[in-house]
């Protein structure tokens, strides 16, 4: 028979807990079961056929926790020796990656090609490079504005996000030139448990569609209007369409980049014409100050990008419709600047828009 030991309930709580758990590892919950079943008063061998254990397994568990109680139940590793040349590796691994270029005429190093020039794991690479957050796979690509006025721009544009003018309308207008109206010649195979949506290779072109959008940074709601070209008379067009959506006497801030069909000559008689109207052009190669691309980018990824298209009556029919279902739960961008010590210099990056 198995030593005579009581469980108390706090104990008994926590082992009936750990016997029932999924999270834990199975040796951890059966342990807890063994301790359970002895409770009981069966014998050691007993409990070792309902566990699937040894006699000497049942034992060992019992006398832990009988001189440790619920502490005595869990695992004891020794370990292994703390390794006296870790962290000189973990440095020579970090230099590498930051500094040297693999001698196999590759751009960057893999886990496996340092490892095998430093003559260590590739998991013990792939350790160091989590720990130090290298990513040596990634690349991310920018451009750098070159306007002598980046920061005067820059920060005209954010103040409008910021602190627009009083009894004003503010509008990110930009247009998304040669949209495909693209028809799949094979069905699309729908999306099942474990396996994507799946998209003939081939295609038929209808034809494309400019669309001219324009995004009210108070409200988020999105004027749009499809054309089947991209010119200033076009541009103009729009702009038109806009200023009368708004009251006759309404100050109008217009936010562009600097698109040349958006600095013609018909443009600035158009200015001239509607002195209310107010352009303001981002700075050069910065395209993304203006909130509009964010909406462009959310339209690509939910209906351009995998739409199917029949003409570009259709086209046009589903980009409204869009824009209609978007206008219904419109919601600003909220515009924050996180490195104030930066204010508008021109390593700002994309990361200040949300």
């Amino acid at each position: 028979m198995a030593a005579p030991f009581v469980v108390s309930p706090p104990e008994r709580k926590k082992l009936q807990n750990m016997a029932r758990s999924r999270s834990l590892r199975s040796e951890d919950s059966r342990r807890a079961r063994i301790i359970l079943a002895l409770a009981t008063g069966s014998s050691l061998r007993t409990v070792s056929a309902e566990q699937q254990c040894s006699v000497n397994t049942v034992r060992l568990w019992r006398d832990r926790f009988i001189a440790d109680r619920l502490a005595g139940i869990y695992s004891r590793h020794r370990g292994k020796a703390p390794d006296k040349n870790a962290e000189k590796l973990a440095a020579r691994i970090i230099d590498w990656t930051l500094h040297r270029k693999p001698g196999n005429g590759a751009t960057q190093w893999s886990t496996r090609t340092l490892a095998a020039a430093l003559q260590t794991s590739q998991s013990r690479v792939a350790r160091v490079w989590a720990k130090s957050g290298l990513q040596p796979h990634r690349l991310r690509r920018y451009k750098a504005s070159n306007d002598p006025d980046f920061e005067s721009k820059a920060a005209d544009v954010i103040g409008l996000y910021l602190k627009p003018p009083l009894n004003a309308a503010v509008f990110c207008v930009d247009e998304k030139t040669a949209i495909q109206a693209l028809d799949r010649l094979d069905p699309v195979l729908p999306l099942s448990p474990g396996r994507a949506e799946r998209h003939g290779f081939e295609y038929y072109r209808h034809g494309t569609l400019s669309l001219y959008a324009a995004l009210d940074t108070l409200s988020g709601e999105v004027l749009g209007k499809t054309t089947e070209r991209h010119t200033s008379a076009e541009f103009v067009a729009f702009l038109e369409e806009l200023i009368a959506t708004q009251a006759a006497k309404k100050e109008i801030h217009v936010i562009v980049d600097n698109l040349s069909a958006h600095k013609t000559k018909r443009v600035a008689e158009f200015l001239q014409n509607n002195p209310r109207v107010k352009m303001h052009y981002t700075p050069t190669y910065s395209s993304w100050l203006n909130q509009i691309e964010i909406w462009f980018s959310k339209i690509q990824r939910d209906l351009i990008t995998r739409g199917i298209f029949t003409s570009k009556a259709d086209l046009k029919r589903k980009i409204l419709k869009y824009i209609g279902h978007h206008n219904r739960t419109a919601q600003p961008f909220k515009w924050t600047y996180r490195n104030l010590a930066k204010r508008t210099k021109r390593s700002v990056s994309t990361d200040s828009l949300h």
